[in-house]
């Protein structure tokens, strides 16, 4: 919990809440992805999802589009300046982690990239 609460402060946007964050970073890594999808990604109902999306639309952090294949989906895309925040941020938290890792051991080193692997693990389940 430390960890995560320190690395959200090293966002480019204190603005965004850790839900509008996360769903931000899903729809930049991704690609475009529906509105149903994304849900299913964040764990969250479609209608809380869309709220979501609706606050990331109007700071013109993503867009909506038709889906190409039909009409009647809704389709989201990071803008510029949306991916501009997720490179800004990366950029911070790789800084952040790069100083703190160079003062491990290479044997602590190892056992952190190790347990990153069985913590994606855990929360991919």
């Amino acid at each position: 919990m430390r960890l995560s609460r320190r690395l959200r402060q090293e966002r480019a946007d204190a603005e965004l809440s850790a839900s509008q964050f996360s769903a931000l970073g899903w729809v930049s890594g991704e690609g475009p992805l529906t509105i149903g999808r994304l849900a299913e990604l964040e764990r969250v109902t479609p209608p809380s999802m869309n709220r979501t999306v609706n606050c990331l639309a109007d700071k013109g952090l993503i867009v909506r589009e038709g889906a190409p294949d039909d009409g009647r989906k809704v389709i989201v895309r990071v803008t510029d300046e949306g991916e501009a925040i997720m490179r800004e941020t990366r950029r911070r938290r790789d800084a952040w982690f790069a100083k703190r890792f160079e003062k491990l051991t290479p044997d602590e080193r190892a056992l952190l990239l190790k347990a990153g692997d069985l913590l994606r693990r855990l929360a991919d389940q």
